[in-house]
């Protein structure tokens, strides 16, 4: 197709989607042209300044929401803040999609966390003409409760987005003793599965919170004492090790029973997106990010506007 008869197809496109609201799969049948065509046409159109989307929010200026943020944390390159009116988990996902969407390329290895933010942006990826994509599971999942952690489902979206095997760690993230943790560890698979984590250039991850509805608390891996610790010295978990607000390990013991990618490593990506969309979460992000291990930030407006005023 030559670039005229690309352009005047994707200005159909994105007049049905933008314009009459039309769902992609609608708009596939009335042009009879593969969903993930129009998902690629819909791109065309943003990166040719086709289509321009502007947000008119009378609550905040989101301009200078975003300059505060990047001067109070320099780790920071990237950052998307959507306004969270209807649905921040939802609007959270769909721009954490369409970012990775944009910046995914052949050959990446894509590293994930889990929770319901993570599989949020797995739920709303499209498919993309890409080869050769490796997505790994950063931190172990199973656990012998039956509290749902989001874990296999979110690596299979991600996965079938990108054409290819999820790889999974089969394991709990956190055992009862370091021992056995150890071992386990030493596993050729397993460590197969790490070094790939280790190796991804795209890390996607949320963080978790220290109240008592938190994921990792209900998933029964600590005892009342060590629950009650982590609340009175972490402000949250990130791949499930839990930090304080300058994103310092806080309990060595607990974090030597962990099994996941080590804090350190999230600085050496190339992509270290952490996607937040609740306001009980933003202690942890301040933690992650003061810290340095995200680079990118997706997040809803209310929750930024709290990291903003958040201190120590």
């Amino acid at each position: 197709m030559d670039d005229k008869k690309r352009i005047i197809l994707a200005l159909k496109t994105a007049t049905l989607y933008y314009r009459d609201g039309l769902n992609q799969n609608d708009i596939a049948a009335e042009l009879d042209i593969s969903r993930a065509t129009v998902s690629r046409l819909l791109q065309f159109c943003r990166e040719r300044g086709l289509v321009t989307i502007k947000i008119n929010n009378p609550i905040a200026p989101l301009h200078q929401l975003e300059v505060d943020l990047l001067a109070k944390y320099p780790a920071l390159r990237k950052l998307i803040i959507v306004p969270g009116e209807n649905d921040p988990l939802e609007e959270v996902g769909q721009a954490g999609a369409n970012y990775i969407e944009r910046i995914v390329q052949n050959g990446d290895i894509i590293g994930l966390g889990w929770g319901k933010t993570v599989y949020q942006v797995g739920l709303h990826l499209n498919p993309k003409d890409v080869s050769d994509i490796t997505v790994v599971q950063m931190k172990g999942s199973m656990s012998n409760t039956d509290t749902r952690n989001y874990a296999f489902e979110t690596v299979n979206t991600f996965a079938n987005a990108f054409n290819t095997i999820p790889q999974y760690l089969p394991l709990p993230v956190i055992f009862d003793h370091a021992k056995t943790r150890e071992l386990v560890a030493n596993d050729t698979h397993i460590k197969h599965i790490m070094k790939l984590g280790v190796k991804s250039n795209i890390a996607v991850f949320t963080v978790g919170t220290v109240r008592d509805s938190a994921l990792l608390f209900k998933l029964g891996y600590f005892t009342k004492q060590e629950q009650q610790t982590l609340q009175e010295e972490a402000v949250g978990d990130v791949f499930s090790r839990f930090i304080d607000s300058k994103g310092r390990i806080v309990n060595q013991q607990i974090n030597e029973r962990t099994i996941g990618i080590a804090l350190p490593e999230l600085r050496k990506k190339k992509h270290s997106i952490l996607v937040a969309a609740n306001v009980a979460k933003v202690p942890a992000v301040h933690g992650v990010l003061t810290a340095g291990y995200a680079n990118t930030l997706v997040i809803d407006q209310e929750s930024a506007n709290n990291l903003v005023a958040f201190s120590d």
